[in-house]
């Protein structure tokens, strides 16, 4: 009988290292040579600026991953379970305001009061101000859109917005990091002639958008390359393709502005999980491994809480921190409003606040 059992076990154990080393996966590996992790000294000097937040409790959800306010000053957050909720002014009570059907990530209002989601299921969606939702557009030239994420509208009512990959949805992001291939895209929605188009390819799990003060230009953080990308729209930036911020410590994310003088910039994951992926950019076999293994066993790391002020041309010129992550972490949003800064995240059960420094 033991000997029975003994045979059993060691089929099962040589299946599942049969199954771990060679079950086909869905993805394919990309090979890069990543740049030395800036010291974190300087601008990226660690700190605990974020720790003494302040909290507005989201109510039965989770991952408040962007926050937003309309023109009255109500603030409203997309949570995990495709729910919207807003805020009343005083931050104190919270209501339902919509059901997108899906996963509700970058959100911005419209000239006319709508609130424009980019939800990572259903596409670009447009919600009225009683809560009415409706597609503009999940698809481009034919192909549905696989994976929305950051949304922007310009002063025109052009309505830009991110495709974090057009191979991988949303719950298989993971996959997407893991496999490190330009999947992603940069589009472009025009409400007048219901068109989308695609305005830059082969981008690298491209996440949060944003129209600069002057309407110049559009930044695109594109997470897989850890910076963020400066796409000309008109005067001297007109055709313009570069790289505005090179070379972050960790994960960026999320992008917004002030209006005026400063973007900030958050980090939805840490140096660690940078160090961790950097050195696997040359080891595909190893990168296939973890794909097929269930996401609990995968290496966990500890990310922390990062924002940073950039100047118009890039420069760093505020950090506000939380290495620990204990106080706030894995930050998706950072949005300012009235003196104070705004984050959302996608895995906290609440959002936090603090003076703007």
């Amino acid at each position: 009988m033991a000997s029975k059992r003994c045979v059993i076990t060691a089929v099962v154990l040589g299946a599942l290292v049969l199954y771990v080393l060679f079950w086909p996966v869905s993805i394919r590996p990309g090979f890069w040579v990543p740049q030395e992790i800036p010291a974190l000294k300087g601008n990226y000097k660690p700190n605990t600026a974020l720790e003494d937040v302040n909290y507005i409790t989201v109510t039965d959800g989770t991952g408040p991953e962007d926050v937003i306010f309309d023109a009255e000053g109500h603030m409203y957050a997309g949570l995990e379970d495709g729910r919207i909720v807003r805020y009343s002014l005083d931050g104190e009570q919270v209501g339902f305001f919509a059901d997108t059907g899906g996963r509700p990530l970058g959100m911005e209002f419209d000239a006319q009061g709508n609130l424009i989601v980019a939800d990572a299921y259903e596409g670009l969606l447009s919600v009225t101000p009683d809560g009415e939702v409706s597609v503009l557009t999940n698809q481009v030239d034919g192909e549905a859109i696989a994976f929305a994420e950051g949304v922007a509208i310009a002063a025109d009512g052009m309505i830009y917005f991110t495709e974090a990959s057009h191979v991988f949805t949303y719950d298989k992001h993971d996959l997407e990091e893991l496999e490190h291939q330009p999947n992603g895209r940069l589009l472009a929605y025009d409400p007048d002639t219901d068109i989308t188009h695609v305005m830059v390819a082969e981008l690298y799990y491209p996440s949060g958008v944003v129209v600069s003060p002057d309407q110049t230009f559009l930044l695109v953080v594109e997470s897989g390359n850890y910076s963020v990308r400066r796409i000309g729209l008109s005067g001297a930036h007109r055709g313009l393709n570069e790289v505005f911020i090179d070379n972050l410590p960790g994960i960026p994310h999320g992008i917004t502005t002030n209006g005026e003088d400063t973007f900030w910039l958050t980090l939805v994951e840490g140096p660690e999980t940078r160090q961790f992926l950097d050195q696997m950019s040359s080891e595909p076999y190893a990168r296939e491994i973890l794909a097929r293994l269930p996401k609990f066993l995968r290496p966990s790391h500890i990310n922390g809480g990062y924002v940073y002020g950039l100047d118009m041309e890039g420069n760093v010129v505020c950090s506000l921190q939380d290495p620990s992550g204990v106080a706030y972490a894995e930050i998706t949003a950072a949005v300012e409003h009235d003196g104070m800064l705004y984050l959302g995240s996608q895995t906290e059960e609440s959002i936090a606040y603090l003076a703007v420094p």
